[in-house]
């Protein structure tokens, strides 16, 4: 089946790549002719592990190209997929879905034979009807229809989530367009992984509901995690003993410093503003936002008292900027509220981060990059973990200690623990949820 998709971003690429490597003859579409002069040259402009070499596999196997020209791609296409970004539109909240029905008008007018235009962008409820309306009004002779298809990708792990799905959820309003998508995602029916087929509105919401369900678990176990503080339990253990619970499930249950990433924040505050839009006010996903950037502000307070209650002139090593780890995605990660708070109050802040530098010097200036761990953390003060990557989940504590001035830590992941702290050497220990260790 020959598949165009619009937008070269961390979705549309991801899915064009594994498209590709299903057997279908996918063609990528970017406006951008740098980023497309760097994936024909192989170069992915995403850090996603495991993507550089199935694109090389698919790419030497004629399956996978690149282009500027949307009419080459949708010329005989079968499916056309947009991917391209909805961002928070300023003032409102709403997505925006300038890029999304720019590209649906382009389509429409390149659109040689009948093809089902797929939404992969993650739109509120009543855009797959619109891009119905937008279609015919820019071509009233085109043959099409509309299909809604969000992904569920979670970066980091987004190839493994697109070829073995929990689901995959399809919107359609006719059999035809059932029968394309039914065609595309035929190896994974092969391997019986589920298929929910049913209309365009709920296709649209279930998109919005699991992404706001799992922010709301995410600050439900943060919100445990500073009771626990106060009244002596770990968090760990809490979250441990809800998991088990075939009900509630263990994902989603580890406390931190509060969600961010490309998904929730965008996904959370569209769906409060849907709510609103139709009378309907959705009071525990404006909680979860509400409560979720009070979780960041808390931290700041934690590291506010490892530092004696002043940040001016102490030296904070932070390891870990992107919102998770194995991935180079900066987008409302924690460390854009917390790190400015730090440098706005005098700190000397230095920064360590796998991936995450190339988007860190622009979003967080002021700041000192280093490479390594242990340098970063020379006559610290405070020692900040934020990102829970593998590189950090091992480091000599003891060799640490030695080497700062004031041997410190806010282990904001909960990697290590009061106890590892304190064998260490370390005077100070805090934790998020769990029992710290005073200085």
């Amino acid at each position: 089946m020959r598949i165009a998709m619009i937008g070269t971003g961390y979705v549309g690429l991801v899915s064009g790549v594994c498209f590709s490597d299903f057997g279908h003859d996918v063609i990528c579409v970017d406006k951008d002719p740098a980023k497309i002069a760097r994936l024909e040259a192989g170069e992915i402009p995403i850090y996603e592990p495991g993507l550089e070499d199935l694109m090389a596999r698919n790419v030497e196997a004629g399956r996978l190209s690149f282009t500027t020209d949307l009419a080459q791609a949708v010329d005989g296409a079968e499916a056309v997929f947009i991917a391209v970004g909805t961002p928070t539109r300023r003032g409102d909240g709403h997505a925006d879905l300038t890029y999304v029905m720019a590209a649906v008008e382009d389509v429409a007018r390149t659109l040689t034979g009948y093809a089902v235009i797929v939404t992969k962008s993650t739109v509120p409820v009543g855009t797959n009807r619109k891009v119905k309306q937008t279609m015919a009004k820019a071509n009233p002779e085109a043959e099409f229809d509309v299909a809604s298809n969000p992904e569920f990708l979670r970066e980091g792990a987004a190839i493994d989530d697109f070829m073995k799905p929990d689901r995959v959820v399809v919107g359609v309003q006719t059999t035809r367009a059932a029968e394309v998508m039914a065609d595309i995602y035929r190896p994974l029916y092969l391997r019986d992984f589920p298929i929910v087929t049913t209309d365009l509105e709920s296709a649209e919401m279930i998109k919005y509901a699991s992404n706001a369900f799992l922010a709301t678990k995410i600050t439900f176990i943060n919100e445990m995690a500073a009771l626990c503080e106060r009244v002596g339990a770990d968090v760990k253990e809490v979250s441990r003993g809800m998991g088990l619970d075939g009900r509630i499930g263990n994902k989603f249950l580890h406390a931190g410093p509060g969600y961010g990433g490309s998904c929730f924040p965008k996904d959370t505050s569209a769906l409060a503003r849907i709510g609103q839009e139709h009378a309907m006010p959705q009071n525990i996903v404006e909680t979860v936002i509400r409560v979720n950037e009070g979780i960041k502000h808390r931290m700041i307070e934690k590291l506010r008292d490892l530092c004696d209650g002043q940040f001016n002139g102490k030296i904070i090593a932070v390891l870990g900027v992107t919102f998770k780890p194995n991935t180079d995605d900066m987008r409302d990660a924690p460390a854009l509220t917390i790190i400015p708070a730090l440098v706005g109050a005098g700190a000397k802040v230095r920064v360590v981060d796998p991936q995450g530098r190339t988007e860190g010097e622009t979003l967080l200036p002021g700041v000192n990059w280093q490479d390594d761990p242990y340098k970063a953390t020379n006559n610290a003060d405070l020692l900040v973990i934020l990102t829970e990557w593998n590189e950090f989940r091992a480091l000599d504590l003891k060799k640490i200690a030695k080497r700062m001035a004031t041997p410190r830590m806010a282990d904001l992941r909960n990697i290590y623990s009061a106890k590892d702290a304190k064998r260490a050497g370390f005077d100070a220990y805090e934790a998020v949820g769990r029992k710290a260790l005073d200085g």
